[in-house]
């Protein structure tokens, strides 16, 4: 049976400095990409997957934010607020742990958008979650097929889903597109206040508890100028498997 975690923790409270000067003015999950904010594509994604609550961290503009989500209605909105410090994703999601709750939960970046060649992602990734062998789930794009990416890749995974770091000396296969199902377990043992979540991934890994899975479809950066670019261009086109070279 499939148990789909009911709530979902979405990063928003990033600075968005490569999109300057629209950031000056405007938090980057409210920039609009064909039409609709990225904040409002994300939500939207959570709410076809049948999530309930949504638990979005604010600090660069968060007061726009937090106005902007009174207009949503279809799904409860709890903020976790980041005013005081950024915390960067490992402290947001510390911080955010006692309104997440003590069972597994999707974490979702504010600044992405992804489409499905075939099933809903959200609803695979629970599918082949399994907390007894995982702390964390990440969803994979192949490399070559992130849209609006020029890195080099994160992860490379073997057959069974479980994650290793790239190789410095080569380009990863796969590259992590900010959804994932996380355990609180992940988390234990966290420091306060500031840090990245990848310690923690570090971690995982070397106790063969951080797996991956293949997304299929398209996924788009849109943390630059150019990016957003891109995922207009794309966005207009038939959605792909996310095999494109």
């Amino acid at each position: 049976m499939i148990t789909l975690p009911k709530t979902a923790m979405v990063l928003a409270a990033g600075l968005g400095t490569r999109l300057k000067p629209i950031t000056d003015t405007l938090p980057k999950p409210l920039v609009q990409v064909a039409g609709r904010s990225l904040l409002d594509r994300c939500l939207d994604r959570l709410v076809e997957a049948g999530v309930q609550r949504a638990v979005v961290n604010i600090h660069w503009l968060g007061e726009q934010i937090r106005a902007h989500l009174h207009g949503r209605k279809d799904i409860e909105i709890v903020i976790s607020d980041e005013s005081d410090a950024l915390l960067e994703t490992g402290g947001g999601l510390v911080r955010a742990l006692p309104l997440l709750g003590d069972a597994p939960f999707f974490s979702v970046n504010a600044d992405l958008i992804w489409r499905d060649a075939r099933g809903n992602s959200l609803k695979r990734l629970a599918q082949r979650f399994d907390a007894a062998e995982m702390d964390a789930l990440l969803l994979l794009q192949p490399t070559t097929a992130a849209t609006g990416y020029d890195g080099q890749g994160d992860f490379t995974m073997d057959q069974m889903g479980r994650l290793t770091r790239r190789d410095i000396r080569a380009v990863a296969p796969f590259v992590y597109t900010g959804v994932q199902i996380v355990s609180p377990a992940l988390l234990r043992d966290a420091p306060a206040g500031a840090f990245s979540l990848n310690l923690h991934y570090n971690r995982a890994i070397e106790a063969g508890r951080l797996y991956g899975m293949r997304h299929e479809g398209d996924w788009m950066d849109v943390g630059t100028h150019a990016g957003i670019a891109e995922a207009e261009t794309r966005l207009a086109e038939p959605i792909s498997h996310g095999r494109r070279t």
